[in-house]
């Protein structure tokens, strides 16, 4: 398996993996958000491509592209060609510098990093054909109100990840009752008094369930009962590109 990344030109901004680490997270005294498996899985499911150099953004609300303004004090003569408001009303345009290439069947998502909020824009998500594109796509951001943003170098503007279209289509959810599966019934009933056990006693400050904090079935990959998963994750170490 194998994703292409051609450079359009002679240098393009970078493409790294996903880290599963945010700031906001970060910020938190206990780290508490890195609790939540889930989100840093999410984190680094993809690979960001990274600003190569600051970029202001300033819109006054306005319909046109020239109601939006976009300048770099580090490199002011690059941003016309890294940068634009092609769709008009507050939508920013920002070129990837590649041509990517899939195999058959295969897509390319593209939208902003997961979980990573910029307050005053919203990214546009898009799914790409790349297995017989013969063109670049863009990563798209939309202001969601008049103001200024800024992205900074090496903060990432794009986040790409694929998808098999075939695999997917094919999938058919099915409505059903709980009752309908009674092992899975019992797992949920389990899983559902335990954790309300947990916090009372967590409530009552009992000292087990302060010490422990949080019940940790999800991240351990484990049921209540003790019963691990076949298959459980809790990092994702994506290969970065390499040359050649």
């Amino acid at each position: 398996m194998q994703l292409d990344c051609y450079k359009i030109h002679d240098t393009a901004p970078q493409i790294v993996p996903g880290k599963g680490q945010r700031d906001w997270m970060d910020a938190f005294p206990d780290r508490h958000p890195y609790r939540c498996l889930p989100l840093t899985m999410a984190n680094s499911t993809g690979w960001e491509i990274l600003c190569p150099f600051d970029v202001e953004i300033v819109w006054d609300g306005g319909p046109m592209e020239s109601a939006i303004l976009l300048s770099s004090k580090e490199h002011p003569e690059g941003v016309k060609s890294f940068a634009d408001s092609h769709f008009r009303r507050g939508i920013v345009t920002f070129h990837t510098g590649h041509l990517f290439r899939t195999p058959p069947g295969w897509g390319v998502w593209v939208t902003g990093s997961p979980n990573h909020p910029k307050h005053g824009l919203a990214p546009l998500t898009g799914l790409v054909e790349t297995d017989w594109l013969p063109f670049p796509f863009t990563m798209n951001w939309q202001m969601t109100k008049p103001g200024r943003v800024r992205f900074e170098r090496g903060e990432p503007f794009c986040f790409i990840t694929l998808m098999e279209h075939g695999k997917l289509e094919n999938i058919e959810p099915r409505l059903r009752q709980l009752d309908a599966n009674p092992d899975l019934k019992l797992e949920y009933e389990t899983w559902r008094d335990s954790r309300a056990d947990f916090n009372e006693r967590l409530q009552s400050k009992e000292e087990k369930a302060m010490r422990d904090r949080w019940q940790r079935h999800y991240m351990k990959g484990e049921k209540t009962d003790g019963e691990k998963a076949e298959d459980h994750r809790t990092k994702r170490r994506l290969k970065p590109p390499v040359e050649g």
